[in-house]
């Protein structure tokens, strides 16, 4: 999902490393015995053991933008996020102040949806097919919770200066779409927060490749704390 941008825009190429390495909200609060979460996951020996740790699914858990230097407008159109399957597509949203958010239930069951601390958006009953509107007020991150469904979580991060936006590919890669000539920085964002360092491009005419210096979203597995590791350890242990 990426804004619109006219045929001759400006692509943006790149590419996102470490995201394997990121750790969801959910799965970290799942890990406190206090919460009684339970799993039955058994782990199978001819699975390769990087493939047996959580790791998120990027094409709708990062977002990737490109920051202009001004104020953007929101756009017209509502953008569609579905629920479903106990999570959102996508789950990190970064839009401009003022976009319309319309949330669509593709489940058989009923959706109580609402955000955190806002009187706007309470809970409230959406049955299957039906959709729920919601205009985001103002610059900050909204958080979006389910009393039917505890474990769905998403994020909408609302940035006065997004121009384009782009969910990246499993492999990491990604294309921006700009369509004014100017400054930009490209940020990752995941689980309402930004991930990796931002990289400033001078967007012209011709097409830019960023994927020469993949952009790290997480530090290296090496460079994990002691008490990282440990965890990391400990969850293996319990798996």
């Amino acid at each position: 999902m990426a804004v619109t941008a006219p045929a001759g825009a400006t692509k943006v190429t790149g590419k996102l490393s470490n995201f394997r390495e990121l750790v969801n909200p959910v799965w970290q609060e799942a890990k406190d015995p206090k919460r009684h979460g339970y799993s039955f996951r058994e782990i199978v020996p001819t699975v390769p053991a990087q493939y047996r740790r959580l790791f998120p699914h990027i094409p709708k858990e990062i977002c990737i933008a490109a920051l202009a230097t001004q104020k953007q407008e929101a756009d017209r159109k509502p953008l569609l996020i579905k629920v479903g399957g106990g999570r959102t597509t996508p789950v990190t949203i970064v839009v401009a102040p003022g976009t319309r958010l319309r949330f669509r239930n593709t489940d058989p069951f009923t959706h109580r949806l609402y955000i955190e601390g806002q009187t706007t958006f309470p809970p409230n009953d959406t049955i299957t097919g039906d959709q729920r509107d919601w205009t985001v007020p103002a610059p900050g991150t909204y958080e979006v919770r389910d009393e039917a469904a505890p474990s769905l979580r998403t994020w909408i991060i609302a940035e006065p200066n997004v121009a384009a936006t782009v969910y990246p590919s499993m492999q990491g890669q990604f294309a921006l779409s700009i369509s004014v000539p100017g400054e930009y920085t490209v940020q990752a964002f995941f689980a309402g927060k930004k991930v990796g360092d931002p990289v400033a491009v001078t967007v012209e005419t011709r097409d830019i490749d960023l994927s020469k210096k993949p952009i790290k979203v997480a530090p290296d597995p090496k460079q994990k704390s002691a008490k990282e590791k440990s965890e990391d350890e400990e969850d293996d242990k319990k798996k």
